[in-house]
């Protein structure tokens, strides 16, 4: 089976559409279409051979048709061959063709053969299913050279282009592609070690038969035609790993400013692969939640890359901030238990490969600049995976300088002593204001709620009560009653806490302040975990202009202010369950 989108204009071009795989079209030498009104990623097409039919999803901001219905962006209609596609606002028309193998031979469609000018793919010789599997197993004492797939058919024969592609659809050379991709299966079980299934029986793992896309919260999954599962996994980050910008800028300028990184980066992928290890990319992409980024474009940029390397891979991309993004382990758990056919990961097989390495800036003579976060690496070390950056792992370099981040929640201790000095007393039998000092998610709202509030303390909360001014009235009000009050605020400066020191004074009662002693880092950490648990978080969102404020206001509380005593209170981590302790201690940002 053949498809093609052929331009109804005069000298227009065909491009070939290959069945399952996206192709973004758009004004460009692959369309013929000049127009500005028309996007560069105008539309993203998708054939699917066995309907004879095309899915066209419109990307750029002006609208594209079938026929009469205009779409607009991000809307998807069916193109079949009975309908033309006017790729904006009206013009450029395509139509679709579907063609079968005839003795040997595609049958041609039936636009006039002068207003039909085929384009060669602009990445190189056209692809046929060897490329995506590799040649069957060399045998023992065979002498050949393993090639790269694309260099392979570059230095087949001297045939016509013509006649290469009528070679290609014979019969004949379709069942010796059979043969070949049964016997590459085969070596793939045997490696993995999945037992194949008897003749007449179904596998209980196989490959995975079309490639597809999955969405699982903040995580986009897809999976290539051929991925099978396997315990030895190869993982990889994408960006600065796989690829890098055909730009040589830092960010990509557009969605096919790629390349792939290094010439070996193909070949040694192939080679794990006959290995038996199962190829999966993990790549933390931001801005799709910020909206910087269109799912679908990326999407078609994944699937752009996967083709270029020819090679079946299976891809984790976390969308947004959590559970999913590295380096915390959510794309990892997700893959061991839901997306390896339920074959069992080892890790003591396994391993990652990321830029990301927390490098200083020199870390070698031709690289100045420091990597720009660890979390690659600290994603490794959260899995108990073996840790290679790209120039080691690829090019052979030796093992370069690095360091990890200063507060490190391994060692995070549930014994801890919780406060100091020891022979203080946490609650007072005298009416008393305690007013507490320290970061966001240092543990104050837990501790207050946990220690004071049971013991009849009145809890004042500026995330309540909307403003100090409120604060100060509950507080005076509490005081009157005859209670104990306990301020739970970050209240950073001596003004801050001046106002409560002045209310406690006013009533003749002691005030003492409850220093929280968890540093930035542990404080970002812990900021971070309990928006992974949404279910017991109470909280508001709090960003890193919040933690900076606080930070730059700081000055350590002292006895003349006017406090009777300062107690020192210690982030010490109480987990309800093992689940909540894994995942706290987890690195969870580069």
């Amino acid at each position: 089976m053949h498809c093609e989108l052929t331009s109804q204009s005069e000298g227009g071009p065909a491009v070939p559409l290959a069945d399952g795989r996206a192709v973004i079209l758009g004004r460009g030498p692959e369309s013929g279409v000049s127009d500005k009104k028309c996007s560069r990623h105008q539309v993203k097409l998708v054939a699917c051979y066995e309907d004879r039919t095309v899915t066209v999803t419109q990307l750029g901001p002006n609208p594209s048709s079938l026929g009469s219905a205009a779409l607009g962006r991000g809307q998807s209609g069916c193109l079949t061959e009975r309908d033309t596609l006017f790729l904006v606002n009206g013009r450029h028309p395509f139509r679709v063709s579907f063609s079968d193998a005839q003795n040997g031979r595609r049958s041609v469609p039936t636009s006039p053969p002068a207003k039909r000018q085929r384009k060669a793919p602009a990445s190189g010789p056209k692809r046929s299913i060897l490329d995506f599997f590799g040649s069957p197993p060399k045998q023992a004492g065979s002498s050949a050279v393993e090639v790269p797939a694309g260099k392979r058919r570059r230095k087949e024969g001297s045939l016509s282009r013509e006649e290469k592609e009528e070679e290609e659809d014979s019969e004949e050379l379709v069942m010796q592609k059979l043969r070949q991709l049964q016997e590459t299966a085969e070596a793939a079980h045997a490696a993995t070690g999945v037992p194949r299934a008897a003749p007449g029986q179904s596998p209980s793992v196989s490959p995975c038969p079309r490639s597809r896309w999955e969405e699982v919260g903040k995580l986009l999954l897809f999976t290539s035609a051929g991925v099978p599962a396997s315990a030895k996994i190869a993982g990889f980050d994408i960006d600065g790993t796989i690829i890098t910008t055909r730009s040589g800028k830092v960010f990509p300028t557009s969605p096919d400013d790629w390349r792939v990184l290094y010439p070996e980066v193909p070949p040694r992928l192939t080679r794990l692969l006959k290995e038996g290890y199962k190829v999966v990319f993990f790549t933390n992409q931001l801005g799709i939640a910020r909206g910087k980024l269109r799912p679908e474009v990326f999407k078609a940029k994944v699937e752009a890359v996967v083709k270029e390397l020819g090679l079946p891979v299976q891809v984790f991309v976390a969308t947004g901030s959590g559970i999913f993004r590295k380096p915390v382990l959510g794309m990892w758990d997700h893959l061991c238990g839901k997306a390896n056919d339920g074959v069992t990961v080892d890790v003591s097989q396994s391993f990652y490969v990321g830029d990301a390495a927390g490098r200083p800036a020199n870390w070698a003579p031709d690289r100045k600049k420091k990597d720009f976060s660890c979390s690659d690496r600290l994603f490794a070390l959260n899995a108990g995976l073996r840790f290679h950056t790209p120039e080691e792992f690829f090019l052979g370099w030796k093992s370069a300088p690095f360091s990890l981040p200063t507060f490190d929640p391994r060692k995070c201790d549930p014994g801890a002593p919780l406060f100091s000095p020891p022979d203080a007393s946490l609650t007072s039998t005298k009416q008393e204001v305690i007013v507490a000092v320290g970061y966001p998610a240092s543990g104050k709202s837990t501790f207050f709620q946990s220690r004071l509030v049971p013991q009849g303390y009145a809890y004042v909360n500026r995330d309540t009560l909307g403003s100090w001014q409120h604060c100060v009235s509950a507080c005076e009000s509490a005081l009157r009653q005859g209670r104990h009050v306990a301020v739970d605020n970050t209240n950073p400066d001596p003004e801050s806490r001046k106002r409560y020191i002045d209310v406690a004074q006013r009533a003749g009662v002691p005030c003492r302040c409850f220093l929280f002693t968890a540093s930035l880092e542990q404080a970002k950490h812990n900021n971070r975990i309990r928006e992974m648990n949404p279910s017991g978080n109470t909280h508001a969102t709090v960003n890193d202009m919040v933690f900076n404020s606080y930070k730059s206001k700081f000055v350590a509380p002292t006895l003349s202010e006017g406090f009777s005593e300062i107690l020192q209170v210690h982030f010490v981590p109480n987990f309800p369950d093992e689940q909540s302790e894994a995942l706290y201690k987890q690195f969870s940002e580069g």
